[in-house]
């Protein structure tokens, strides 16, 4: 992957390819203008989302798809209406939904995310769960229906001051929690799939909102890296108080946090944890035991498995647990940064110039 340097603005001509974009918003007429006299592009744009907020899956449209050759969307569309497509602009961090389609697997398109744009919102959701658990908001909010006061030395508050945070997975989205933490005073520990032995190798490479995140992977206090289950269970005997997985999915990272790393969490600071990655990252029957038996402090959910979660599934009942509907990805400037990351990799395309965000097919992210 390359980092974002410019927009990609001049040189090149995309006056051959046709771009489709099939997402949940709008058409932005002044950005496709911009586009199509930037680069001679033929842009189509299709609302995935009905006047009715009901969703259009790619496979109800026909014409729309005929003759396209760059695409941007989300869900993977039947593989026969894209045979021309040689690069695909997914709107998600991960690539996780695409991995047994036959587009996919033709080496020569390229695929790449948007690992960055959801960064800020979702840090915001790691930290607002984290504070909202440790200052009891939850309780006090059942205090609320019933106008009671309760007496301010009825419950332990521990601030954030010097606790320790675990980011699996020091990405753009961990960076921002990072950044986030650092402002609470807390201690960093990382963890990335591989080494990270110097500056170089610790810069974030990926797209990145201006003003946000550890560009320079300067925020840990120590760095922990290996992809078996040891080197997971070492970096959390570090003594977490936080854990927070926004992990890739995949075969590596399934249930990367079960009932021996849940153990190894509470058996130092009784460990919180975030899951803003997948819902398979998590063995969920053994979060539910650990939350029952209070082995560890709480936890913060906003994707499951499946998804939507079962009204019946144990998960709701759990104590100390707090479920969104993964919603932590959302706000209202989100499309803009969607536009700007799919408008550099245009203009990349266009000049000749690596992209960013390119997804890795060995490791799907």
């Amino acid at each position: 992957m390359s980092a974002a340097v410019g927009t990609g603005d001049g040189a090149g001509s995309l006056s051959n390819d046709i771009v489709l974009l099939f997402m949940p918003f709008p058409e932005r007429p002044e950005w496709t203008d911009r586009i199509f006299k930037r680069y001679g592009l033929r842009v189509r744009w299709v609302n995935s989302i009905r006047e009715d907020k009901s969703v259009i899956s790619a496979a109800e449209l026909g014409p729309e798809f005929d003759g396209v050759t760059l695409l941007c969307t989300y869900m993977p569309p039947p593989a026969e209406l894209i045979p021309k497509v040689r690069f695909v602009q997914l709107t998600s961090a991960g690539a996780d939904k695409w991995l047994s389609h036959p587009k996919y697997q033709e080496k020569s398109t390229v695929f790449c995310t948007s690992n960055g744009v959801n960064s800020p919102q979702i840090a915001e959701w790691v930290i607002g769960a984290w504070l909202s658990h440790q200052h009891h908001f939850s309780r006090y909010h059942e205090h609320m229906k019933k106008g009671f006061w309760e007496s301010p030395f009825a419950t332990h508050v521990q601030d954030s001051t010097s606790l320790r945070i675990g980011i699996l997975g020091y990405g753009a989205i961990g960076r921002q929690c990072a950044r986030l933490a650092n402002a609470l005073g807390m201690e960093i520990f990382a963890y990335t799939r591989n080494e990270r032995p110097t500056p170089e190798s610790r810069r974030d490479d990926s797209y990145c909102v201006p003003g946000t995140g550890d560009p320079d992977g300067l925020l840990p206090t120590k760095w922990f890296h290996g992809p078996a289950r040891a080197a997971v269970n070492a970096f959390l005997r570090e003594g977490l108080d936080l854990l927070v997985i926004c992990l890739p999915l995949t075969a590596e990272t399934r249930h990367v946090v079960g009932e021996e790393q849940l153990a190894i969490l509470g058996a130092t600071r009784r460990g919180f944890v975030a899951n803003v990655g997948r819902g398979g990252h998590v063995d969920q029957e053994a979060l539910v035991r650990a939350l029952e038996e209070g082995s560890i402090r709480g936890a913060a959910l906003d994707v499951a498995d499946p998804e939507p979660l079962p009204a019946d599934h144990p998960l709701w009942r759990a104590p100390n647990l707090l479920i969104t509907p993964h919603v932590s990805w959302r706000t209202d400037v989100l499309w803009d940064r969607l536009l700007d990351i799919i408008a550099i990799n245009l203009g990349r395309l266009a000049g000749g110039k690596p992209l960013i965000n390119v997804v890795n097919r060995e490791l799907h992210y």
